[in-house]
């Protein structure tokens, strides 16, 4: 049995012990993930924890079908969906479509960012335009999920993410 089973196994059995071991092992990297939803690292925090919560409210379901960190990252990503959408009413929506920003040449080089800096580009965009990114680009999830996560259509969901690009191709050419 690996250290992964034994925890599993332990917090199915809700070992604190372990399931401390468990949080402290996933916990910055879930933290990662939540926090590229949502501009307030308290918001993410917060999405953090109550997946943390989520995760060992339903251990039991884990059937050992795939990564367990998959499952975890899973139930990150829909919990700050859930919070994302929640709070949606609070957010400021802007659309890219209005600013008219063109992009002169879309074959630049960009070997020169970090990936923190990356992030940083991608946490600048606006809350619709980041969600689908996310999704989409780092979580690999199709347009048909996307739609029936945000109760949006497919098309809006290409949309957004058509101007997400667009947009980090203007931020990136202005990084130069």
């Amino acid at each position: 049995m690996t250290s992964e089973q034994k925890i599993i196994r332990e917090c199915k059995r809700k070992n604190p012990r372990y399931q401390k071991l468990l949080f402290e092992q996933y916990a910055a990297k879930m933290f990662g993930v939540c926090s590229r939803y949502f501009f307030d690292k308290n918001e993410a925090q917060d999405a953090l924890m109550e997946g943390f919560v989520k995760v060992f409210s339903n251990i039991d379901k884990f059937r050992s079908e795939g990564s367990f960190e998959g499952w975890i990252r899973r139930i990150m990503v829909n919990t700050s969906l859930n919070i994302y959408r929640k709070n949606l009413k609070h957010y400021y929506h802007d659309d890219i479509s209005e600013s008219q920003e063109r992009i002169e040449d879309s074959n630049q080089s960009y070997d020169h960012l970090q990936v923190q800096d990356m992030l940083k580009l991608i946490h600048s965009l606006p809350p619709g335009y980041r969600l689908v990114f996310n999704l989409f680009e780092i979580e690999g999830y199709s347009h048909k999920e996307i739609a029936d996560k945000l109760e949006i259509s497919e098309n809006t969901s290409k949309s957004q993410l058509r101007k997400a690009r667009h947009k980090l191709q203007y931020l990136l050419s202005i990084q130069k």
